[in-house]
């Protein structure tokens, strides 16, 4: 079964992404870093024992590639936003099997305690039109969320909204088993309420 492991928001640099997270959650990034496979680096933010929230962008001081980047990130452009929502998984090749090839295949990942496999299609780009999630098997025994200091945020909802909801719906609802993720018909967008300190928060 699949359930929500972390969110994703690109932006054109990093410190706009992460301007705009902090910007909503008045909490600072906790934690930093790099992934070398992609030529991209992160900030995150905890939010509870499974779940996390990161900022994403192409790192400039990173070489080039010869191959796409993964979410798309090779054709970002705009403020910052959700680019990804990526699901966890226990046996990411029986997953993918079931949802077919546009979800990619998987690829191995190491950075230093952390060893996982996550999805990527040959282009770099997310399935379902760039707003279908991501898949990841992460190794044991290192999950991030067991060393990423709590911000103090919750999420409560994840909203993925698209004109082909239904499809959407009916392709991962079987294997879905996470309440907070919610399909609605309409403009395509993705959007993640957060309970913080200071209220509910939206982003987008």
């Amino acid at each position: 079964m699949l359930r929500l492991d972390h969110i994703a928001v690109a932006g054109e640099t990093r410190q706009a992404a992460t301007d705009y997270i902090q910007d909503c959650l008045k909490v600072a990034p906790l934690a930093a870093g790099q992934h070398f496979h992609f030529s991209t680096h992160n900030h995150l933010w905890g939010m509870g024992e499974a779940c996390y929230l990161e900022s994403i962008a192409v790192d400039p001081q990173a070489p080039s590639l010869a191959y796409p980047r993964w979410f798309g990130l090779d054709r970002f452009a705009g403020p910052p936003r959700i680019a990804s929502w990526i699901l966890a998984t226990d046996n990411i090749q029986e997953s993918l099997a079931r949802l077919g090839p546009e979800f990619g295949t998987p690829l191995r990942l190491e950075r230093d305690a952390y060893t996982w496999d996550i999805s990527v299609s040959d282009t770099g780009d997310l399935p379902l039109g760039g707003y279908g999630p991501a898949l990841i098997e992460w190794q044991p025994p290192a999950h991030p969320c067991q060393n990423l200091p709590d911000s103090g945020c919750r999420l409560i909802s994840l909203q993925i909204q698209h004109p082909r909801a239904n499809l959407m719906q009916a392709l991962l609802s079987e294997l879905i088993r996470d309440e907070r993720i919610c399909f609605s018909t309409g403009p395509a967008q993705i959007s993640a309420e957060i309970q913080t300190d200071h209220g509910l928060v939206t982003l987008k």
